[in-house]
């Protein structure tokens, strides 16, 4: 399994060799291209030598948000981005023992399982949620039953509609034209 999300090789290997990357990855794509998002834990492991939960969770709140904040930033939100990641790591500290693969492997847990662990976490809402789920299941290894149904939409093979199904750079186009067609559909509804 190899991930390919960002079309930058060292961002993508880290998202497939490290869980808390993908999370975090995740986490950060709200507001900017999804290239972006997910070439942010790349960021953060060069300024601060560390995308390890502990590590990140236990850093200077304002030393954390400088890495940020460098050009290029890691986010066009650098401030409340960078708390919501510390923040993230503090729970799967507190919570899974810093290991963000133990959200859907500790008890070998079922899709709806999963699903409900991922919106307890901070800056993970339902849809958020439901895309990463997809994503675990369809380029991450994930196989727990049901997941595909938990995931809803983003579930369903050949989508086309997240993160979840890029493989490509054929596929996130191909993504990017249904985002912007279902904008245009939910906007012409209203």
């Amino acid at each position: 399994m190899a991930l390919h999300i960002t079309g930058d090789s060292a961002a993508d290997t880290l998202l497939t060799d490290n869980p808390l990357a993908l999370l975090v990855g995740m986490l950060l794509d709200q507001q900017v291209p999804m290239e972006t998002a997910f070439a942010g834990p790349l960021k953060i492991e060069q300024r601060t030598g560390a995308v390890d939960a502990a590590a990140i969770a236990s850093m200077d709140p304002e030393a954390f948000f400088e890495a940020f904040r460098q050009t290029p930033a890691v986010h066009r939100f650098p401030g409340s981005m960078a708390t919501r990641v510390q923040t993230l790591c503090q729970v799967l500290v507190e919570e899974w023992g810093g290991d963000a693969a133990a959200l859907w492997t500790t008890g070998d847990p079922d899709g709806p399982e999963v699903l409900k662990r991922l919106k307890k976490l901070p800056g993970f809402g339902e849809q958020k949620a439901k895309i990463f789920l997809a994503l675990l299941g369809k380029q991450y290894g994930f196989t727990g039953a049901g997941w595909r149904e938990a995931a809803g939409d983003y579930g369903v093979e050949g989508s086309l509609r997240s993160v979840a199904d890029i493989v490509s750079v054929e596929s996130l186009t191909k993504v990017r034209e249904n985002k912007k067609a279902m904008k245009a559909a939910a906007k012409a509804a209203k």
